[in-house]
């Protein structure tokens, strides 16, 4: 008789739900994040459709961080990196992410493995590869500009985060 094995899923350890009322609400709530001192080193995962506003909320995150120039999307490129005041922070954009080989062609684990902020779009195009995040954010379009946020933290950084 065949085993059902059963999916394993990421503890949650505490959950919040955010209202963004308009972009300059996802902006505060992402300066006010940034303040954070165990943000150095967390692993933030976005989900939501396209449009939802991952992008725009790493925009702000890292404008908060003091990171300078172009922040573009990473779709293309998988990945961008950047650097704040005394921070290394890389920006991953799976979208396009099909091939479990890609991630150690890339180097991906020795991103993981190095200190600073990691911050992921589309994670779920890279399951099984990446480690569990500390802070797991899904966006839900609302009417126009308005944002439904879930923020589920998987790990004590993660509460820290929320706190």
């Amino acid at each position: 008789m065949p085993v059902e094995v059963m999916p394993v899923h990421a503890p949650i350890l505490e959950t919040r739900t955010l209202h963004w009322p308009d972009e300059a609400a996802c902006a505060t709530w992402a300066a006010a994040l940034a303040n954070h001192a165990e943000l150095r080193n967390a692993f933030i995962t976005l989900h939501g459709p396209l449009g939802a506003g991952k992008t725009t909320f790493v925009r702000h995150l890292l404008r908060a961080l003091g990171v300078q120039g172009r922040i573009k999307s990473p779709t293309y490129a998988v990945v961008e990196q950047h650097s704040a005041p005394g921070l290394a922070i890389a920006h991953f954009d799976f979208y396009r992410f099909d091939d479990a080989r890609e991630w150690e062609d890339a180097g991906f684990r020795d991103v993981f493995a190095a200190p600073g902020l990691k911050l992921a779009e589309w994670p779920e195009k890279a399951d099984g590869v990446l480690p569990l995040p500390d802070l797991a954010l899904t966006l839900e379009p609302q009417d126009d500009d308005i944002r439904l946020v879930t923020a589920h933290a998987h790990t004590p950084r993660g509460v820290a985060l929320l706190a």
